[in-house]
């Protein structure tokens, strides 16, 4: 069951590093062209932090199922894994979860898109430097999880 929950997890995070990517790059062209906010980017955006919180989900399971928090962090995989990836991760769907909810909020097509932008920006940074962590933490690992 672990390695089913953890292959998953792993193939899981391309979909939301996907689905980021482009709700970031429409919410940056409708920031700065001044265009209306559709129901497609609602959609877009929705399908974005409906799937962070699945990989977060997954995630925590692993956590604790994987006994993650009980791992010595005095070397720099096991602090990685126990400490790091979990807080940044958990900031990122925080800034997800916010964006979502601040976007509903605002009033106009445009402050719309600059509030995706910025909180799903954000994350979309706190996760490459979260994995650019990971590929210097641990061995033999490339930006893509693939050795």
């Amino acid at each position: 069951m672990y390695d089913i929950l953890k292959n998953t997890h792993s193939g899981w995070r391309y979909v939301v590093f996907i689905l980021l990517i482009i709700a970031v790059v429409k919410a940056l062209i409708g920031w700065m062209g001044n265009k209306t906010y559709t129901e497609g980017d609602k959609k877009l955006n929705l399908l974005t932090f409906v799937s962070a919180h699945i990989q977060l989900l997954m995630g925590l399971a692993l956590y604790f199922l994987g006994n993650w928090y009980k791992v010595d962090s005095s070397n720099a995989i096991g602090r990685y894994w126990k400490m790091e990836h979990i807080s940044m991760m958990i900031i990122a769907i925080i800034l997800i979860t916010v964006g979502n909810a601040k976007s509903k909020k605002a009033v106009d097509g445009v402050a719309k898109h600059r509030t995706i932008a910025l909180f799903f920006g954000i994350a979309l940074i706190i996760i490459i430097v979260a994995i650019l962590l990971m590929t210097k933490s641990i061995p033999g690992t490339t930006f893509f999880g693939m050795s």
